[in-house]
């Protein structure tokens, strides 16, 4: 089975097949930063959550069920089932709206922050406990010591594990394309399916998906060179 030829390739990336992959790789790099902001934030907040002796059970639950339920199902559940326990109004106005994209975002968000916070949470018990003693004994209060002396240091310590699962679900937004977002995964559908080219058209997306993720690498390493640096 042939590969096709350079004039098979160039017929996907010229007009409009090219726009459908230029705003379906926006769509994905658009979800993954925000997933990236709110899911890093919602996880640093699950992190200090956890620390609570009273919460601790609540958040460990959250996290379980997240890390134990396929992202599949949970971007299926939030874009079908969640609407239905929502009032009238509200499922009017997202009705009227890209909610495919929204739900997706909110899905991998809530997902990634569970992923997060667990690494977050390995890279504190990695720390001298009396890093947060020192903190408590200079007048912080408890989110002050944490928002300012053991998350920044979590992050540095749990950074290539925080990365991992950040490569992980960039490249799981794809499966936004499951409940219509129209991202670079269904960009490449469409593509193939207006062109019958499959190869050239997977290609395109294997591409641009595979030099997000080198350039994901090479940012992680080089944050944790000069984290090297600074420990020293």
């Amino acid at each position: 089975m042939g590969f096709g030829s350079m004039g098979d390739f160039l017929t996907v990336i010229s007009p409009p097949y090219l726009q459908a992959f230029a705003s379906g790789f926006a769509l994905t790099l658009l979800i993954t930063a925000s997933f990236l902001v709110l899911g890093g934030g919602w996880g640093i907040v699950l992190t200090m959550l956890r620390m609570v002796p009273i919460l601790s059970p609540i958040v460990a639950t959250y996290v379980s069920l997240h890390r134990n339920v396929p992202l599949l199902v949970q971007v299926m559940f939030w874009y079908f089932a969640a609407p239905e326990f929502l009032p009238s109004f509200v499922t009017s106005w997202i009705n009227q709206r890209p909610s495919e994209i929204y739900f997706a975002i909110l899905a991998i968000s809530l997902a990634f922050g569970a992923y997060a916070s667990e690494d977050l949470r390995s890279g504190i018990r990695s720390l001298p406990t009396v890093q947060y003693e020192a903190a408590r004994a200079v007048g912080l209060s408890y989110m002050q010591a944490m928002r300012l002396v053991i998350i920044p240091q979590a992050a540095r310590a749990s950074l290539p594990a925080l990365t991992n699962q950040f490569l992980l679900f960039f490249k799981g937004t794809s499966i936004a394309s499951a409940i219509g977002a129209a991202e670079l995964t269904h960009a490449a559908y469409s593509v193939n399916n207006a062109t019958y080219l499959a190869y050239q058209s997977f290609a395109v997306a294997t591409a641009l998906y595979l030099a997000v993720s080198l350039a994901i690498m090479a940012l992680s390493g080089w944050l944790q060179r000069r984290a090297g640096k600074q420990a020293r």
